[in-house]
């Protein structure tokens, strides 16, 4: 099986202005006159880390990856003014234009997913080819699914849905979006942080095929668990701003992109019909639903996704 290239760290960092308000944290890596490819982080607001720059071949990649606004080290912090998927969108564009790139490489997992089908349905022009993992469409049913105790998920991992059942009182639990979303908002400090770190312990222990019950998952840092939580419920909150099943209806208009789609059997995050429905809107794609869960290091899920980053570098996209 293929595993990830040997760490690297960046040739350039940038702090990039896009609005009055938000400075993007960007970086480049590996080659600069490579391949150029955009990653897109998950969450929203989980932010970069340094193992997303090793899916690509650093001698025939260019890298681009940024925090996304209010995430990792863009500025504010946690800042939920003009914070759209179509802000998010608009970023992706003026990254893209200030470092002088014609067309790009996107990849994306989980959010990043969603904000890839986003960016390319909208800037059919500037993608040369998708890498999708852990499909997220955004759809009512699979914010359900994660986010509330009828939605499936729940009953897959009882020992820690119960402690993120434990931090709401029994008569707000019918809707466990808005009870986390009026802690996580918050007046008092000590309140957001015991919420965010709830609801990140959640979901981060939740994305590997082989489950601690008692781990407690990806977001032991505050900071992140932070940017995590109030993040994705501020998303969460409004559909992801996109309109009704908006990202299959308008997938005529990037059926002609080479594509892989990599998704885990048993994500439990974001299961893998989210996929299989995109595949079907979309059968030009190349679909892979190989035996992991969710985490973008399950060793199947690399295995696919450098064989797809590979195979483009080789076609010399």
């Amino acid at each position: 099986m293929r595993t990830l290239y040997p760490a690297i760290e960046p040739y350039h960092t940038h702090r990039m202005r896009v609005d009055a308000l938000h400075t993007l944290h960007v970086e480049e890596c590996g080659n600069p006159a490579g391949i150029p490819v955009v990653f897109l982080h998950g969450g929203p607001g989980a932010g970069i880390a340094p193992y997303h720059r090793r899916f690509f071949d650093p001698a025939r990649y260019r890298i681009v990856l940024f925090d996304q606004r209010g995430a990792g080290q863009s500025t504010p912090f946690a800042e939920l003014t003009d914070n759209t998927t179509w802000h998010l969108v608009a970023d992706i564009e003026t990254i893209r234009e200030q470092l002088g790139i014609e067309s790009w490489i996107v990849f994306g997992g989980s959010w990043g997913s969603t904000l890839a089908l986003a960016y390319a349905q909208r800037h059919v022009e500037r993608v040369v080819a998708l890498v999708l993992r852990g499909i997220f469409l955004g759809r009512p049913q699979e914010l359900r699914w994660f986010n509330e105790a009828d939605g499936g998920a729940s009953q897959i991992f009882p020992e820690r849905w119960a402690r993120f059942l434990q931090h709401i009182p029994p008569n707000e639990r019918h809707s466990m979006l808005d009870a986390y979303w009026a802690r996580l908002t918050s007046n008092d400090e000590s309140v957001r942080l015991a919420a965010a770190r709830a609801w990140s312990a959640w979901e981060g222990g939740s994305t590997t095929l082989l489950h601690d019950p008692r781990g407690s998952g990806d977001f032991d840092d505050p900071h992140r668990a932070v940017s995590l939580a109030l993040m994705e419920a501020h998303y969460f909150r409004h559909a992801i701003f996109l309109e009704p099943d908006q990202l299959l209806r308008d997938i005529d208009r990037i059926r002609h992109i080479p594509a892989t789609i990599v998704h885990g059997r048993y994500d439990i995050i974001c299961p893998a019909i989210s996929a299989w429905d995109l595949s079907q809107a979309w059968p030009e794609a190349e679909l892979h639903i190989v035996l992991a869960g969710h985490s973008a290091l399950d060793p199947a899920i690399v295995d696919w996704l450098v064989e797809a980053t590979d195979r483009l570098a080789d076609m010399d996209v």
